[in-house]
C-alpha cells in the first residue's frame, strides 16, 4: 500500500450500514462510502455521467447502481461498468483503525 500523506476520518465503521452506501463531506470533497462484505471502498458520490448523487443509489455487491440512469460503477475502483457510463469514477484508499474509517485524500 502506498505512503498517502492525507488521511482524513470519515466516518465509524459501526455508522456505515451493512451492505449499503453513505454519503460523507470530507475536506469539501463529496464522497460515497460502501460496507460490502466487512471491507469499506470510498468514490466520489457524483456520478460521471448525469449530476446525481451515488450515495441515494442501489448497492448490489461491488456495484453501485446510479440512481439517475441505471449506469453501475465497481465501487471498488471506480470501473464504469454499463451504458450509459463512459467515464469511471475516482476512488480513493481506505482503511480501518480503531472502528474508524479513513479515506485518503491527495
Amino acid at each position: 500500500m502506498s505512503n498517502h500523506d492525507f488521511w482524513v476520518d470519515a466516518a465509524a465503521l459501526d455508522e456505515l450500514p451493512a451492505e449499503d452506501v453513505k454519503g460523507v463531506n470530507l475536506e469539501g470533497l463529496e464522497l460515497a462510502l460502501y460496507r460490502v462484505g466487512g471491507e469499506v471502498f470510498a468514490t466520489d458520490d457524483l456520478c460521471t455521467h448525469a449530476h446525481a448523487r451515488l450515495c441515494e443509489g442501489f448497492l448490489e455487491g461491488y456495484e453501485i447502481e446510479c440512481p439517475l440512469h441505471q449506469g453501475r460503477f465497481d465501487v471498488r475502483n471506480g470501473k464504469a461498468m454499463c451504458a450509459p457510463l463512459t467515464e469511471d469514477v475516482r476512488s480513493y484508499p481506505v482503511k480501518i483503525e480503531n472502528g474508524r474509517v479513513f479515506v485518503a485524500l491527495d
